[in-house]
């Protein structure tokens, strides 16, 4: 874009490489988990197609539906704090970035996640007015194991890099933190329809033009198979999602199907809104391009935007909450 932990009773098909389990106890609600420390995990290539996976174990019919009110806001807000409190600035390609990949990762497979890396490749330039290095980056990729090749599906993602001078509090933990309560939530319960998860990388720009960032993303797009292109039924993105009274939902076009979906699942999780014409600035749009269904939460403007005070004091904790409750409305 630019201008915790969660507890799971199945894994998913359509992108899974590597899952973990924990057994640990669920907090209090609303008490913040310890994050945990996470050591890299080979990433997978990224000719491998993301719907190769071991056995799911998806949960059982009998599991109940996954709502709003199963949301701990704590666990966004946690996600804040370690990201861009302990880890700070992140650009994607730096090593930052890859310890928060790895936290990611550890923290959606320590929920039940069958998660999964995706290395591409993004280019050197000049994020935001700072020279970056063109190198490896990675996307951070979950699922419950309930994705069958050519079957409907669902994604949310929310970039987990930032330019080379901010922490990245709302740009972008605020996405992260929100998109784990969503993991978390969901993990043991039902969707509608089966659900990925994808923390993406070298989403920022390394240039001045609209083809100069969002490499994640687009890597992630360009590795989908024809089938699970025309099964997929919407992709939310999730970008400066911390700050402000109304959640804004954004779409490339008026009048768009999916923004009008999610606006009503914004409804019925009592969150207030605003719609937004003409968002082509985050992950949604390498979707759209593609010809595929996206949209972005997120966007308010705030003093700290791409700067050192970009600090988890900006981030507001119901704006996290109206989020995660409106993502969860959508998939439920």
């Amino acid at each position: 874009m630019r201008p915790r932990t969660l507890v799971l009773a199945g894994a998913v098909a359509c992108v899974a490489l590597a899952a973990g389990c924990s057994d640990s106890p669920s907090p209090a609600p609303d008490q913040p988990r310890e994050p945990r420390s996470a050591a890299p995990t080979q990433a997978a290539p990224p000719t491998q197609p993301p719907t190769q996976a071991t056995e799911p174990a998806p949960a059982p019919q009998s599991a109940p539906r996954v709502a709003p009110d199963d949301v701990r806001v704590a666990t966004a807000q946690a996600a804040v704090r370690h990201l861009a409190g302990r880890i700070g600035p992140r650009p994607g390609t730096s090593p930052a970035y890859f310890r928060a990949a790895a936290w990611v990762h550890d923290e959606l497979a320590g929920l039940g996640w069958q998660v999964r890396r995706q290395r591409f490749r993004a280019p050197a330039g000049v994020s935001w007015g700072v020279p970056v290095p063109g190198g490896r980056s990675t996307n951070v990729i979950a699922t419950r194991g309930d994705v069958r090749p050519g079957r409907p599906w669902l994604l949310v993602g929310a970039h987990l890099d930032t330019v080379p001078q901010a922490p990245g509090a709302e740009d972008n933990a605020s996405g992260v933190g929100a998109l784990l309560a969503v993991a978390e939530a969901a993990a043991a319960r039902r969707t509608r329809l089966p659900v990925v998860l994808v923390a993406f990388g070298a989403e920022e720009p390394r240039g001045p033009t609209d083809a100069d960032h969002h490499y994640g993303s687009r890597a992630y797009v360009a590795s989908l198979p024809a089938r699970e292109r025309r099964a997929l039924r919407g992709m939310v993105s999730l970008d400066r999602v911390g700050v402000g009274g109304t959640l804004p939902v954004g779409s490339v076009e008026a009048g768009d199907p999916l923004r009008a979906e999610v606006l009503a699942a914004a409804r019925r999780a009592g969150v207030p809104t605003q719609a937004e014409d003409g968002q082509r600035s985050s992950d949604h749009w390498s979707f759209v391009r593609a010809g595929l269904p996206g949209v972005r939460l997120g966007s308010t403007p705030y003093a700290g935007y791409h700067s050192a005070d970009d600090t988890p004091g900006v981030v507001e904790r119901e704006q996290l909450e109206r989020t995660a409750r409106t993502v969860v409305a959508w998939l439920r």
